[in-house]
């Protein structure tokens, strides 16, 4: 989807699309560090929550800068290819939100998952009303308001991540301190 996400966007200048599109190359690769790591030691499971935190942080900066520098070359976006688009990956995301639901709460790395896939819905239904804004207006401010906010997401969602593991790190750490002191 990524792919397909990714070339809609570039044809249909939309910057929204385009984000969403970096969302779904972000859920592959952390699809692909977490089963790289399931039953690793848990400072294996935190190191790979905290690659996943930085990745999204990159992506969120990297959105935000591009969506800036969109602001002084405003166009518009081709709003039915941004819907047609944003409702295959919502079609999507939607089945791996429904298969990943149960491990919203699991620990830094399996959260992670989630969050992605969570966010990713989002993102299409954002990426829907942007289309809808910028066939309603005939601007591309719509498609640069989602863009803002995904980008938001993204490093909000890079935050808490990378709190978790750390606090899992942590809490690790502490463990095995208090067992040293036992022995």
């Amino acid at each position: 989807m990524f792919a397909v996400e990714m070339t809609a966007g570039h044809y249909a200048k939309s910057q929204a699309l385009q984000a969403d599109a970096l969302d779904f190359l972000g859920d592959a690769l952390t699809y692909g560090i977490s089963l790289a790591v399931i039953g690793a030691s848990t400072r294996a499971r935190t190191n790979a929550a905290l690659a996943k935190g930085a990745s999204l942080l990159l992506m969120g900066l990297w959105v935000f800068g591009s969506t800036i520098y969109r602001v002084f070359y405003v166009g518009v976006p081709e709003a039915e290819i941004m819907g047609v688009v944003g409702f295959l990956a919502l079609l999507t995301n939607l089945a791996s939100v429904l298969l990943l639901v149960r491990y919203k709460d699991g620990d830094a790395n399996v959260r992670s998952v989630w969050l992605c896939s969570r966010n990713d819905a989002i993102g299409n239904v954002a990426v829907m009303f942007a289309a809808l804004g910028v066939w309603g207006t005939a601007t591309g401010w719509p498609d640069l308001i989602v863009a803002s906010i995904m980008a938001s997401l993204f490093l909000s969602s890079a935050f808490q991540i990378a709190r978790q593991a750390l606090a899992e790190r942590r809490d690790t750490g502490n463990r095995h301190h208090d067992r040293s002191l036992m022995s």
